[in-house]
Parts: C-alpha cells; structure tokens; sequence
C-alpha cells in the first residue's frame, strides 16, 4: 500500500471518528433538555405541592415539615442514587412514589432536582 493510499484511510476514519463523535454528544445533549421538561411535569404534579414551584419548601406543608431546599448544597451533593432512592421509598414525613412514578420517570426527577441548583 503506497502512502497516500495510508493516508487517505486515515483521513477516512478520521473523518468517521469525527462524525461519530458528533453525532453521539448531539444524541446525548437532547434528552437532558427533555429529562428536565419530563421531570419538571411530574415535579409539578407530584412534589410541588410540599417542595414549591421551585423547590424551596416554602409552603405551608413545607415550612411545617422543615423540607429542605432542593437547589440547596446539601441536596445538590446527594448522589443520583440518593436521590433516586428517597423518591422511590420516601424518607421520614415524604411518601415512597415507587409505586405511582415510574423509575424512567424518577430519573427525570432526578434531572429536574439538578437543573434547581443554586448558580
């Protein structure tokens, strides 16, 4: 094989390398922007009656159970997990939704409590 043959390949799969890698970090930058307007839907159905439109607790149920602030650091440092698990099977005065929210449905959840974090 001469070198320009070497050569054009390597362009070739350069170029494929490229494109792919494109089109993956394309494909995986729309359903975080989707997660979050899926989760924020559930939120406002499910949560915000005690957590608030945004998150803060301040509402009546919320002030009176002492809900912490979910775009607080002390929420936004829980694992993915930890907040999975707390939505699934509730923890102290919150109910478990594990069985009326689906886990594609908590992942948004999850989505959602990350996109309140205070900037």
């Amino acid at each position: 094989m001469t070198n320009n043959k070497i050569k054009s390949k390597l362009n070739y799969v350069s170029a494929a390398g490229l494109s792919a890698a494109v089109l993956a970090s394309t494909l995986f930058s729309m359903p975080l922007k989707a997660d979050v307007a899926g989760g924020a839907a559930i939120y406002k159905t499910k949560c915000a009656a005690c957590h608030g439109p945004d998150g803060k607790g301040e509402t009546a149920i919320g002030k009176a159970d002492k809900i912490r602030d979910l775009s607080s650091a002390e929420v936004q440092q829980q694992s993915d997990v930890e907040l999975n698990t707390i939505i699934t099977a509730g923890k102290g005065k919150m109910p478990a939704y594990g069985k009326s929210v689906r886990p594609d449905q908590v992942k948004d959840l999850v989505d959602f409590i990350r996109s309140l974090e205070k900037k």
